[in-house]
């Protein structure tokens, strides 16, 4: 794994500063002693934050100068000197800059000056008129850590769920053919070993939901869970792996059912979302399991819409900044060095 050096603070990219992103990494850093947030700093463009969020920044030349500077004003890393950003208007120049703090910002969590990062909100569609090549910001840190993609695998986290989808942003029609059983594998251990690594839950208990209604009804509403789920839930329980399923997905996720496991795995990307986002839509967060180094991101986007008017929920930003500083610890105990 990628070794922090000690006390050191969390990178957060600023994200498109068009966008709400420097407006929730101001408020975090407002809520820092009443949330009780770890030290931080941001990577962007100092400028960014005036048309957004009036509270002190201070440029900062490398990330440890963040420790004694947190207490007084949010510590920011100079990495773009563009025009200035109209919010809710992104451009190019826009673009270029939350490219550049993803680049920076991951380079520190790798080289171990940043003790996990926490990526800003971006535009993909205005990223990509910049030369950025990859379906999104989570590919993106993988490729730069050398991990291919199909190990690099999304959580989606709260306060009572965790949710894991095995497959992710493809057409709901290519589903069932994408699905099979080393996939299947290949995220029942990531999820495992990531809830381990970056939760501290030394037993995890997993939950499969069925791809079908009713989990496929013995096979009268599709195959799936006896040709594909089943014969993996076998063999990993028989190692001693904690794991139920396939199970109906429509009863998963009430209170009750969400207490008997750590994770749920799903088959598609909605079918993980959209429980998780309608229970804990401003504080659900985004965390990459299968890193060497610690990554989390708030589970929105950049609502352009509502950029610089001041009534951006900070929540979720909140949230991954705690999540990053408690897996960069929790690692510490799982890959002692």
């Amino acid at each position: 794994m990628t070794d922090a050096l000690p006390g050191a603070p969390i990178a957060i990219s600023a994200g498109d500063p068009a966008g709400i992103g420097p407006e929730i990494i101001g408020k975090a850093w407002e809520a820092r002693a009443a949330r009780g947030l770890s030290p931080f700093f941001a990577v962007g463009d100092a400028a960014s934050f005036a048309p957004h969020w009036h509270g002190p920044v201070r440029q900062i030349s490398q990330p440890g100068e963040a420790l004694g500077i947190f207490g007084d004003a949010l510590p920011l890393l100079q990495v773009h000197d563009g025009s200035s950003t109209t919010p809710g208007k992104p451009d190019q120049d826009s673009a270029k800059c939350a490219f550049q703090a993803l680049e920076i910002a991951v380079g520190l969590a790798r080289s171990g000056d940043a003790s996990g990062v926490v990526t800003g909100p971006v535009s993909k569609a205005r990223l990509y008129e910049v030369g950025f090549r990859h379906p999104g910001q989570t590919e993106f840190v993988a490729e730069r850590c050398g991990v291919s993609r199909n190990n690099a695998t999304m959580m989606l986290a709260a306060a009572d769920l965790r949710v894991v989808p095995i497959t992710s942003h493809i057409p709901l029609a290519e589903v069932a053919e994408a699905l099979n059983s080393a996939l299947i594998e290949d995220k029942i251990r990531a999820t495992l070993k990531g809830l381990k690594r970056n939760f501290g839950i030394s037993h995890p208990r997993l939950a499969i939901a069925g791809l079908n209604p009713h989990a496929g009804e013995n096979g009268n509403i599709g195959r799936e869970e006896i040709d594909l789920f089943s014969p993996v839930i076998g063999r990993l329980k028989s190692e001693g792996i904690d794991i139920s399923g396939p199970l109906s997905a429509d009863t998963l996720f009430h209170s009750r059912a969400r207490s008997q496991y750590d994770a749920v795995l799903c088959g598609y990307h909605d079918q993980a979302l959209i429980p998780i986002k309608t229970l804990y839509f401003d504080s659900a967060v985004n965390i990459t399991l299968g890193l060497p180094i610690v990554r989390t991101s708030p589970d929105h986007g950049t609502a352009f819409n509502i950029a610089g008017k001041n009534i951006a929920n900070a929540d979720s930003m909140i949230a991954a900044i705690k999540m990053a500083a408690d897996a960069a610890l929790h690692r510490k105990a799982f890959d002692p060095a």
